[in-house]
């Protein structure tokens, strides 16, 4: 992508493309993101589009029956040392093309790590989530109608949740399943036509930030999760609903325990989970779930990816993008296997990037630690999909700016190295004579 975040959204949106929205950069001064970017199957880059007019992290991005996009709720960043949060109940618009947002009507209540479920007669249910980290997690739900651009308060939830999961199911109802509450075992019905919650049995273990996924036979797939936030225990566990019994079955457990991962139904009917977190760190395999014999195996690995986003192209593929340090990637049903979408020759952070004019990405600086410090810059081809490198900078710098001038030159500017605050400047031509790619000059600012 243009720009590295996690707790962000992917949309896929009529046109084929995927638009990504928000989220959060804990290595940017205040870390919460405004930016939002498109990717292209077709062609297989990524570009910029229209940003939102409130930055935020932990939202929901609802794609509507008219092609346009709600985004609601979640958090932002107030001060610099990212500890400081404001909690949202604005809600925006997208509407492609023109790639423009517009504010819409606020929810009643401000919530972050809710969940946004389209209903069958077009308006999003939003449920649960929490307003005062993680201290209040809300039993409340609130309805928004398209036609009219208002949120209408529903029937509330008999338990508070965050972190949970909501499955619009077949019969038109929504099911909501654990997450961070009074009972993190606990699952709900939402019948719209009565506006009422009721409960559906429990299931046999505790999970938030697990996955549900509404599987081909109509039953509800759930996976993984957190089940003390206390011990930082994660199960392996998976279990199957069946919203015509209103009973829950265990259906064996993943290869690995995981939370903060992603699951998305195949075209043939299999559910591929990448990625998330582990109780030792951060996972880089991923899994497939055959409903036909209810097991699990494993299906290559990728990059390191937590809190990231899988989208289902149009293709069967799927897009993994965002998380952690690791390129966006491509996984294909047909061989089982993964390519990357882009990755850097040198790996690097706190850098400065910046789109030339031939559309072309430029890296410069940033560091591997605060000891060691990058030179090197290089450059992205979108149409290549690859990174090349390209001339040095003539000092090492993190926290600089970048920043494209008129004459399509690039001015970087000051940053640190080794703790110093720096005063240097330097330019960056993209095609001087006699060097390729490219080269800076190193300016002294007075």
């Amino acid at each position: 992508m243009v720009t590295g975040r996690r707790e962000h959204n992917a949309t896929l949106l009529t046109n084929g493309k995927v638009l990504v929205t928000g989220g959060n950069r804990p290595d940017l001064p205040f870390g919460v993101l405004a930016s939002a970017e498109l990717y292209d199957p077709v062609a297989g880059n990524w570009t910029g589009t229209g940003s939102l007019t409130t930055a935020r992290a932990d939202h929901t991005a609802t794609l509507l029956p008219n092609g346009k996009v709600l985004v609601a709720g979640g958090f932002q960043s107030t001060l610099r040392d990212h500890m400081t949060y404001t909690y949202l109940n604005s809600a925006e618009i997208y509407d492609s093309p023109p790639g423009a947002w517009s504010p819409t009507g606020s929810m009643s209540t401000v919530r972050s790590d809710h969940t946004a479920t389209l209903l069958p007669n077009g308006k999003v249910l939003v449920a649960g989530g929490f307003n005062l980290y993680y201290l209040n997690y809300l039993t409340t739900a609130e309805l928004y109608d398209p036609a009219a651009g208002t949120w209408t308060g529903t029937g509330s939830m008999a338990t508070g949740h965050f972190g949970h999961t909501a499955t619009l199911l077949p019969n038109s109802k929504v099911l909501v399943t654990g997450g961070v509450g009074d009972d993190s075992k606990s699952a709900e019905i939402y019948n719209p036509a009565a506006g009422t919650w009721t409960g559906t049995g429990s299931m046999a273990t505790a999970r938030y930030w697990h996955t549900a996924t509404l599987l081909a036979n109509g039953k509800v797939l759930v996976a993984g999760g957190r089940t003390d936030g206390y011990n930082y225990a994660v199960t392996a566990r998976a279990a199957l609903y069946d919203p015509a019994a209103g009973t829950w079955t265990n259906t064996g457990s993943m290869v690995t325990a995981r939370f903060d991962h992603t699951a998305t139904l195949l075209p043939n009917g299999q559910v591929l989970v990448v990625g998330g977190r582990s109780e030792s760190g951060i996972l880089n395999s991923a899994e497939l779930y055959n409903p036909s014999s209810g097991t699990w195996t494993p299906t290559g690995s990728l990059g390191n990816h937590y809190e990231h986003t899988a989208t289902s192209l149009s293709d069967g593929k799927v897009l993994v993008a965002g998380g952690a340090y690791s390129p966006d990637e491509i996984y294909n049903p047909a061989t089982g296997t993964w390519t990357t979408t882009g990755w850097m020759v040198i790996f690097r952070q706190d850098h400065a990037a910046t789109r030339l004019p031939n559309g072309k990405v430029l890296a410069a600086g940033g560091c591997e630690s605060n000891f060691i410090y990058r030179f090197s810059a290089e450059l992205y081809d979108p149409a290549q999909g690859n990174w090349t490198l390209s001339g040095s900078l003539g000092m090492g710098r993190r926290n600089h700016t970048a920043t494209l001038l008129p004459n399509g030159k690039v001015l970087a500017v000051g940053g640190n190295m080794a703790g110093w605050s720096l005063n240097t400047a330097e330019l960056y031509n993209a095609a001087p004579a006699g060097f390729s790619p490219g080269i800076f000059q190193l300016l002294l600012l007075d």
